[in-house]
């Protein structure tokens, strides 16, 4: 079943079988917010919802957009439906991911829960590119905050698949954008909240390295651009300054902006500043050859 909203599609990330997950029927997905903001929690059936450019704008670049909310919830018009309208505009098909928050009730592992989400998502818009217009070598991801991690994540571990796939299809991001993401699952750096969601109350160590992604970066790690504020008081700025430091040491070509103020969760529009993230991007694209 396909349903249209603004005469876009969204569509389940799995055609069959939900991998991973345990049935529950008392555990219900909750939709939160006003019109203009649409937030979910409890969300057990993954979707991918798309936004395509108009044909004589695109060009044939493509993200897969990963929310934030701690893990706890999905911040979906805010770091969604808006993000997808910006890079629309400038000619890049988006396709807004609503994964799965993790839960022992609906999970055996909830730990990989939004991993395997955001590497079908990859999976879902290269192996569709022929449909979309795409080209399948200028497919990155973007995410916020907890979807920052979760982003990082993907450009991570790429080659440990955690989904079915039989194609072989890259799970590889061709590029990484992070809005104040949250890097690092130490105690010094991480966001408490979203570490508990993610991986419970007493990690082992193997879980905290393995979900820290300034621990993680190699020489094939996606290029990455990072926007954080320096007064953000509940993801430290530290998580992009380790992260753009690793990809440094392993000349991964990477970019980092830094605001003096802005706090966390700004969004589109960080309103302390005339400057607009989204225009960085949009040169930073052109910089690297993902669009004209």
């Amino acid at each position: 079943m396909m349903l249209q909203t603004k005469a876009q599609t969204v569509i389940p990330l799995y055609p069959g079988a939900i991998p991973n997950s345990i049935n529950d029927n008392a555990y219900q997905e909750v939709k939160s917010g006003s019109a203009n903001n649409i937030g979910y929690s409890k969300v057990t059936k993954p979707t991918l919802e798309i936004y395509l450019p108009a044909k004589d704008k695109a060009t044939g670049a493509a993200v897969v957009i990963c929310p934030g909310g701690g893990y706890a919830f999905v911040s979906y018009t805010h770091e969604g439906i808006e993000i997808a309208e910006a890079f629309n505009k400038i000619g890049v098909a988006a396709f807004v991911l609503k994964y799965r928050l993790p839960s022992d009730a609906i999970m055996k592992d909830k730990s990989i829960g939004p991993l395997q989400d955001a590497q079908m998502a990859i999976k879902t818009v290269r192996e569709n590119a022929a449909k979309y217009h795409i080209d399948p070598n200028k497919v990155g991801i973007i995410g916020f905050s907890a979807g920052g991690s979760l982003a990082a994540l993907t450009g991570s571990h790429y080659n440990d698949p955690k989904i079915a796939n039989s194609n072989n299809t890259s799970l590889r991001p061709d590029f990484m954008v992070l809005l104040y993401p949250v890097i690092s699952m130490t105690d010094s750096l991480t966001h408490k909240g979203s570490l508990d969601n993610l991986l419970g109350l007493t990690p082992n160590p193997e879980q905290v390295r393995y979900f820290s992604n300034e621990l993680n970066v190699t020489p094939n790690t996606p290029p990455t651009m990072l926007v954080h504020a320096e007064d953000d008081n509940v993801v430290n700025v530290k998580n992009s300054l380790y992260y753009y430091e690793a990809l440094l040491k392993n000349k991964v070509p990477a970019e980092l902006i830094i605001y003096p103020k802005g706090g966390h969760g700004f969004g589109l529009n960080n309103k302390t500043t005339p400057d607009n993230w989204m225009e960085h991007v949009k040169n930073w694209m052109i910089g690297n050859g993902w669009i004209k």
